[in-house]
């Protein structure tokens, strides 16, 4: 979808930039190292207040979630499978720390789709990049997404990240996916060949946090990243970036690996 709006925005984002390469090559990495029974998943783009809904669907539908973009891109596939024992058991944990938790199966509208209409299903911040990371058909393992908090408090994404990491220890594959330069009023945030001095003052502040030694300390820095004079001006609103607070919930106490650091498409592994 990226690359609909051309020029440098588009050549970094789009289907041939280096997310996209690194996509397709961190999926198949992904299931060959943890030979995972599931994936639970976070996306930016669906969130809830006060209590976390948990998808139960049999076959993942789509929700085409985006607006004024060509018709080819409301023709794309992710075929994909859910289970209501994971739902369930993601449900169970949320409620075993007393949190709130539900499951919404496919009866249930989540947000709008940009044909026109309501509905249930996987929103494009997880079938856009899971169609390049494990292929259009994708049934071997069930995906269940859960929804992030609406308040956008890094605690409160922390500890929804926190509820669910025993589901690592019963081999689960637990991600969560957001931008770390994401304004949209300003797309020259997105690439590094655009990205003005503040925007990379924050990455750069990003960085020198993840890259903490002691976790108390790291997780302090994590925090306060929102209150970096550069935070405004790469994320308006927090949506894109708290993700990262869910991952660094789901794998806190142990080490962070940067996987990928290139400028506002990171990737973290938490926990390690």
């Amino acid at each position: 979808m990226a690359d609909s709006f051309g020029g440098q925005f588009g050549a970094y984002m789009g289907p041939s930039g280096p997310l996209a390469q690194f996509l397709a090559e961190f999926g198949p990495a992904l299931l060959e190292k943890y030979k995972p029974k599931g994936i639970v998943v976070f996306s930016a783009h669906w969130e809830t207040t006060e209590e976390r809904l948990v998808s139960d669907y049999a076959e993942n539908p789509l929700l085409m979630d985006y607006y004024g973009f060509p018709p080819e891109l409301y023709q794309l596939k992710f075929k994909s499978r859910g289970d209501s024992v994971l739902s369930q058991r993601v449900v169970d944990l949320y409620k075993e720390v007393g949190l709130k938790a539900r499951l919404s199966n496919e009866k249930e509208a989540r947000g709008d789709d940009g044909r026109g209409f309501p509905g249930p299903g996987f929103d494009h911040g997880v079938f856009v990049p899971f169609r390049i990371m494990f292929g259009e058909e994708f049934t071997s393992i069930p995906i269940v997404q859960v929804s992030i908090d609406s308040s956008l408090d890094p605690e409160r994404n922390w500890q929804a990240g926190k509820a669910v990491a025993k589901l690592r220890e019963e081999g689960i594959l637990v991600l969560s996916g957001g931008l770390t330069a994401h304004n949209l009023r300003d797309r020259s945030s997105f690439s590094p060949a655009t990205a003005k001095p503040i925007h990379k003052e924050f990455d750069s502040a990003i960085h020198k946090a993840i890259n903490i030694a002691d976790a108390e300390k790291r997780k302090e820095a994590l925090v306060n990243l929102p209150n970096h004079p550069g935070f405004r001006s790469s994320h308006p609103r927090e949506d894109h970036f708290v993700p990262l607070y869910v991952a660094a919930g789901a794998g806190e106490g142990g080490e962070v690996f940067t996987v990928m650091n290139d400028y506002g498409i990171p990737t973290f592994a938490f926990g390690l």
